[in-house]
């Protein structure tokens, strides 16, 4: 399965943005070993169900670190027996653009 989601602390940094809470997210993420990839908006991490959802528990602790409440923003496509498919999917995508 791949997940896309967006973590977002209530206690903003001075400038009201979150970087700081969401670096240390997308640093259990990385650390996972799991396929994943961020962007401007959200972060997608690949594995099993179970796999996924412990890493995006922990990002969302790592991210509330300091803060009494933390939105979650969640979005999961599963697909049984496929893997690799956080690259596949976009490669998929570039070919059409390319014919």
């Amino acid at each position: 399965m791949i997940v896309a989601f967006s973590v977002s602390p209530s206690a903003a940094e001075e400038d009201g943005g979150v970087s700081e809470a969401v670096a240390r997210a997308v640093k259990v993420v990385r650390e996972s070993g799991l396929p994943n990839s961020t962007n401007a908006m959200f972060t997608n991490v690949e594995g099993s169900w179970d796999q996924v959802m412990d890493v995006v528990k922990r990002a969302v602790e790592a991210a509330g670190e300091g803060s009494s409440r933390v939105g979650l923003v969640l979005k999961a496509d599963i697909r049984p027996g496929y893997e690799g498919q956080l690259t596949a999917k976009v490669e998929r995508v570039e070919k059409h653009l390319s014919d």
